[in-house]
């Protein structure tokens, strides 16, 4: 464009928009929900559930029912106080109003109402509120019910006496907006999976789930709190001592509360709360508990004499192999790093919880020594393991996304250097490998054919799957690096595919990788960056016409339509049997392949079936496999 012809933008006062009330909410969910997809719809469902579960943490509820319903609305209702309907003396509206129509406006940020809240920015329940069609509130408060509606943040009922009651509470129904949302359908399973952990983070607290669209009901309640959370973790474990490790305290007005047990696993499993949210990235209060957990090992090791004078103290690492930890503590003033609550920032939380933990470790070893030295023992184990690991893992550090020489194995790397473009196809043999090589598109696209079955990491440590020459090719391909030293910004690739034969050999090799990865870089998993490839299972071949279907069902309906007269199948049992352009076609070319993504929607659920299928004990896996029997499909027999 030339300057005669060039559009100049306008740039002054006028150009300035603000955005009034809720409506920087709607033209931004993403900076106050995370995203839009399925993960920030659960987050509102969570939003307004953490409200009731406030009002559980400061004693004033008891019970909480959450309804999906069928007309994709989602119910939660409480026996709490009640949210204050009181004209508002600031603002001159019903304080419910404000608390749902205005950013930054709660009981929260020290009016006194609360001691310690999971929802502390103030635009958890507005926000939900501004992305639903309708939201519609009632309170029991003060022997009345009343009621208010919204229409995209709102108000369009405004509040009313619709009735007496004897009761308290609150109950919030949204419809979130399909405007808004990819995807409006609420999980059961995911739901649930969250529900439950509440339920386990407050003792005797009941929580009831109805999905009227299936008309199914479970309830969750535990006497036990999180030291029934860590028994039920280790349920299909062996375990190093018999009962969890718990502690309580309360400090500088902080609650800490933590369960621990060991299992005879090479795996470390530290589950940290603050405020009933679970932080999935740690914080200052996960770190206080391990530099406790590290400090206090060390120290009655060294008093038992399993650490000799002049040996090197055992890492953190070292010691928290095969644990299984629930830590919640209660901040009154929690800092989150942002609006999703992944990341506890408080820095006075780190020394406040080492000090408790540290206390009340060193007392309860004292009188339990035994069970130090088996820890202890453990730890000094790992920690040889840990030494010729470090040796093996030097072997698979990968300099960067620029770094072109010296590929692991038989990598052959795509030209692009954009991790967000690249993609990694994880194939099975060098058959299939070949024709991937062929048909791939060099540009974007990297091969790495792995040479049968990987080592089944869920029975070997550390040291003995670095030995293992395809997962240390593994490693180095995918440049992260694993456990403490994991960084998700060095990933090579941000679509990693595991591509195998559509048999029970390709099953299994892909829930050996399942396993590696769910274990030793479960970063890859959260960040979205793991798939599966679907590659065909049937040709069908009618006059010119081919077609290539998934699934035994996807056959059955193909021939129903369009008749047996004339029709050749191929059934493909393995990926070897398509030359290269068929396996583009089907399977890695984008615009036509099929992928699933890997996600873990229940991190206890994922955990048990691990343990279950890969793991040391036979029992359970035997029964696992009796009552799953009747779902396998496409199972190889031998004629």
């Amino acid at each position: 464009m030339n300057e005669s012809t060039e559009v100049r933008q306008e740039y002054g006062a006028q150009q300035i928009k603000v955005l009034e009330g809720l409506e920087a909410v709607r033209r931004r969910p993403g900076m106050y929900i995370g995203t839009t997809a399925t993960q920030g719809l659960h987050h509102c469902l969570y939003e307004v559930v953490d409200n009731s579960v406030d009002e559980a943490l400061n004693g004033y509820c008891t019970r909480i029912r959450v309804t999906l319903g069928k007309d994709g609305t989602a119910t939660v209702e409480d026996n709490g106080r009640g949210i204050p309907v009181g004209i508002h003396p600031q603002v001159g509206i019903p304080a419910v109003e404000v608390a749902l129509t205005r950013l930054h406006a709660g009981s929260k940020f020290g009016g006194g109402a609360y001691k310690v809240s999971g929802g502390l920015h103030g635009v958890g329940v507005s926000a939900v509120n501004a992305l639903s069609a309708f939201m519609e509130v009632t309170v029991r408060i003060d022997g009345k019910i009343h009621r208010i509606r919204f229409e995209r943040g709102k108000t369009v009922e405004p509040l009313k006496v619709i009735g007496e009651t004897a009761e308290t509470g609150t109950t919030t129904k949204f419809l979130p907006d399909p405007e808004i949302f990819e995807d409006v359908n609420f999980n059961f399973d995911t739901v649930s999976q969250r529900l439950r952990e509440l339920a386990y983070l407050n003792r005797g607290l009941e929580i009831t789930l109805h999905d009227e669209r299936v008309d199914k009901t479970v309830t969750h309640k535990f006497d036990g709190g999180i030291e029934e959370f860590v028994r039920t973790l280790n349920r299909n474990k062996d375990v190093l001592h018999k009962d969890p490790i718990t502690g309580s305290a309360s400090r500088e007005g902080i609650d800490i509360d933590f369960a621990f047990q060991y299992n005879d696993s090479y795996a470390e499993n530290v589950l940290s709360y603050a405020n009933t949210i679970r932080t999935h990235e740690g914080g200052t209060h996960e770190a206080g508990f391990k530099a406790a957990l590290t400090r206090v090992i060390n120290d009655v090791g060294r008093k038992a004499g399993a650490l000799k004078n002049g040996e090197a103290n055992l890492s953190g690492e070292d010691i928290r192999e095969g644990i299984v930890a629930v830590l919640h503590v209660k901040v009154p003033d929690p800092q989150f790093e942002g609006q999703t609550k992944t990341k506890l920032g408080n820095s006075e939380v780190a020394g406040i919880v080492q000090a408790a933990v540290t206390e009340i470790l060193t007392d309860y070893f004292e009188g339990n020594i035994g069970v130090a030295k088996t820890i202890v023992q453990k730890a000094i184990v790992a920690a040889r393991a840990r030494e010729a690991a470090r040796q093996a893992r030097e072997l698979t550090k990968r300099k960067g996304a620029l770094e072109v020489t010296s590929l692991p194995g038989k990598l052959t790397d795509c030209s692009t250097r954009d991790p967000r473009q690249a993609e990694l196809f994880l194939v099975e043999g060098d058959s299939a490998g070949g024709s991937a090589k062929q048909g791939r598109d060099r540009h974007y696209q990297a091969v790495l054919p792995l040479r049968g079955k990987i080592l089944n990491v869920e029975k070997a440590r550390l040291d003995k799957a670095l030995a293992h020459e395809e997962i240390r090719s593994l490693i180095t391909a995918i440049g992260t690096g694993i456990g403490d030293e994991f960084d998700i910004s060095k990933a090579r690739y941000h679509k990693i595919i595991i591509m195998t034969d559509a048999d029970v050999d390709g099953s299994h090799i892909r829930t050996l990788l399942l396993t590696f990865f769910y274990r030793y870089m479960p970063g890859l998993i959260d960040a979205g960056y793991l798939y599966i490839a679907e590659p065909p299972l049937y040709m069908v071949k009618k006059g010119r016409s081919e077609k290539y279907l998934h699934s035994d069902e996807e056959l059955e309906q193909y021939l129903k339509k369009a008749g047996r007269e004339g029709v050749t199948i191929q059934r493909y049992k393995g990926l070897g049997e398509m030359d290269y352009h068929q396996l583009w076609e089907t399977t890695m070319d984008p615009e036509t392949r099929t992928l699933r993504k890997v996600q873990v929607q229940d991190a206890i659920l994922a955990d048990s079936i691990f343990t279950i299928l890969m793991g040391d004990k036979v029992e359970p896996r035997r029964e696992f496999i009796e009552s799953n029997a009747h779902l396998v499909k496409n199972l190889d027999t031998i004629a």
